[in-house]
C-alpha cells in the first residue's frame, strides 16, 4: 500500500524564488537561507518520494474573487508555473499523479470533506518555491505533485483543527491506496509576517520559535488556535500556517522532529522550515 513517510513544512516566500532564478544565493544577504535547506536537499536524495501532497495557498493565479474554494485538489496531468506578472518562473513543469489524487478526492469527500476538485490549473510561487528549496534547480521535478490549494487569503479560512482533520483524512485515503507509493505530505506558507498596513514587516521571533516547538511538544494546542491568535502574534499574512496543520494531522498523534530551520530576514519575513517522521 502506499504510505506516508516524512512530512515537510517550509515558507513559500516569493522573494526567495527570484533570489533563486536570477543567481542570487550566494549573495550575503541570501545565502543564509538557502544553507538552511541543505539538510533537506540530502534528505529528499535519500529518501527518493514518488508523490509530495504539497498543501499551499494560491496567489490571485489559479483563483480570484469570483472562485474562493476552501480545499481545492489538484487531479491534472500537469500544472504549468504560473505567470504573476513577470513572466512564469524558469522551473519545471509540476507532474501531477491523477490516480492517487482522485483517490484522495473520492475517499475525502465520501469521509465528509467537500474538496473542490480542478483538473487544470497553473501554479505560483506557494508551490514552486518549496519545490525550488527541497530539490534546487534541476530539468525535472524528481517526483509527482498533487496540488492542495488552501484559501487562507478571504475569510474565512478554515480552522486549524479542520485543516488537522483533512491531514487525518488524506492520511487515511493514501493508506487505502493499494499502490505501494512513498509519499509525503508538505505543508507551505508563513510564518509570521504582515505585508500591509501599520504593522506592515511584523516578525514574531518568538512566537515562530514556538510554533515550530508545539509542531512535536503540544500540537494539540496548535490543532485548536483560534484564528485572532495568529491575527495578533503572527500578522495578517501569519494565518498561512493553518496549512502546516494539514501536513501534522497526516502525521498522526505524534510525530518526531528530524530538522529544523528558521531565519530572519528573507524579504520582509521570517523563514521557517520543519521535517518530520510520522513516529
Amino acid at each position: 500500500m502506499a504510505r506516508i513517510t516524512a512530512g515537510i513544512a517550509s515558507s513559500h516566500i516569493p522573494a526567495v524564488g527570484a533570489a533563486l532564478d536570477n543567481g542570487k544565493t550566494a549573495e550575503p544577504y541570501w545565502a543564509p537561507v538557502f544553507a538552511g535547506y541543505d539538510w533537506v536537499k540530502r534528505f529528499e536524495a535519500e529518501e527518493k518520494p514518488d508523490v509530495v501532497i504539497l498543501v499551499y495557498n494560491d496567489h490571485a493565479s489559479a483563483f480570484d474573487a469570483n472562485l474562493i474554494p476552501t480545499f481545492a485538489i489538484g487531479c491534472g496531468e500537469e500544472f504549468r508555473p504560473a505567470d504573476e506578472g513577470w513572466g512564469p518562473r524558469p522551473v519545471p513543469v509540476v507532474e501531477g499523479h491523477p490516480d492517487l489524487a482522485w483517490h484522495i478526492a473520492q475517499s475525502c469527500i465520501l469521509d465528509e470533506f467537500d474538496m473542490t476538485i480542478i483538473n487544470q490549473m497553473d501554479v505560483d510561487h506557494g508551490l514552486t518555491v518549496p519545490l525550488s528549496l527541497m530539490f534546487g534547480q534541476v530539468a525535472a521535478w524528481p517526483c509527482r505533485v498533487i496540488p492542495l490549494a488552501v484559501n487562507v487569503v478571504t475569510y474565512p479560512p478554515p480552522s486549524g483543527n479542520r485543516c488537522w482533520a483533512l491531514g487525518e483524512a488524506i492520511a487515511r485515503a493514501v493508506a487505502s491506496y493499494d499502490e505501494d507509493l512513498n509519499v509525503q505530505v508538505w505543508g507551505t506558507g508563513g510564518m509570521s509576517h504582515q505585508l500591509q498596513g501599520p504593522r506592515a514587516g511584523l516578525i514574531n521571533t518568538p512566537w515562530d520559535t514556538r510554533f515550530l516547538d508545539w509542531m512535536t511538544a503540544n500540537p494539540q494546542a496548535l490543532r485548536h488556535m483560534p484564528h485572532i491568535d495568529y491575527l495578533r502574534e503572527a500578522g495578517s499574512e501569519g494565518i498561512e500556517l493553518v496549512m502546516w496543520l494539514i501536513m501534522r494531522g497526516a502525521m498522526g498523534e505524534a510525530a518526531a522532529e528530524l530538522h529544523r530551520f528558521y531565519h530572519v530576514p528573507a524579504s520582509n519575513t521570517a523563514v521557517g522550515h520543519i521535517v518530520l517522521r510520522p513516529a
